[in-house]
């Protein structure tokens, strides 16, 4: 049985990660901004839960009260995150700031404060289309997500020696409900337009962190794992560029 800490646990991916993990017999401690929120939804799984401020530079600490209270963390999953939606001519560099210390800098300070045990560990954060897509209103998001990633791979290499594999999770659209993260029906349709053909559910992303985290992939890390129905390979939304069947001309490759 492990002990699995997850960030954002009080509902969304986080929440879904830490029933995922509650499911295989795992003790589960969920951290939060939201104390009421998290309290009510980690009840049932009989895990702590923790407040934390991750904008807070001293974050961290919640690794150590975590291991205070249950032991060594095996586990870690920061799937905590904030995408405000803020134009370029609003932003300002408190908006910027905020975002990249709950989505880049908490993750980094988590990871490092287990990694301060000097024991082997997995660490699945959770990243974004975001983070090879931009879009309008969300710069500072965009940008978090593919710092992440990097964060991701540099952790990696460093904490490999220690046997601590760190990977990433990607989700493209998540329907999630969010009230403190709200989407417009408009949005959430265009950006749903992926091979597959609809938004992702927080359990199939949730699948993909636990098997990061499982023995099935001892030999992976500094891996992102793209779990967004195909809308990095391309989209459905593009008509054809043609308006009717074309025949291949002579001598055309």
């Amino acid at each position: 049985m492990r002990h699995v800490l997850v960030t954002g646990a009080a509902g969304g991916i986080g929440l879904a990660c830490a029933r995922a993990f509650h499911a295989l017999g795992d003790t589960v401690t969920g951290v939060d901004a939201r104390a009421d929120v998290l309290t009510t939804t980690m009840a049932p799984m009989g895990g702590r839960a923790f407040t934390a401020d991750l904008s807070d530079p001293d974050c961290a600490g919640v690794v150590d009260r975590a291991v205070a209270a249950t032991g060594p963390v095996d586990v870690l999953v920061n799937a905590a995150g904030i995408y405000p939606a803020t134009s370029l001519a609003d932003m300002t560099a408190r908006a910027w700031d905020q975002v990249q210390h709950v989505n880049v800098r908490a993750p980094m300070l988590l990871t490092r404060a287990l990694a301060a045990a000097g024991r082997p560990a997995a660490v699945v954060n959770i990243s974004s289309s975001a983070a090879t897509r931009a879009r309008p209103g969300a710069a500072h998001y965009c940008t978090s997500k593919a710092a992440l990633e990097m964060v991701t791979k540099a952790c990696a290499v460093e904490l490999a020696e220690l046997g601590i594999r760190v990977n990433a999770v990607a989700p493209g659209f998540i329907e999630v409900d969010s009230p403190v993260n709200p989407v417009t029906p408009e949005y959430a349709m265009a950006v749903s337009a992926n091979p597959i053909g609809r938004a992702g559910r927080p359990d199939e992303i949730a699948a993909a962190v636990v098997w990061l985290a499982s023995d099935a992939t001892t030999f992976v890390t500094g891996s992102i794992v793209r779990v967004d129905g195909g809308g990095t390979a391309g989209s459905t939304a593009l008509p054809p560029h043609f308006p009717t069947t074309t025949a291949l001309q002579e001598g055309a490759p």
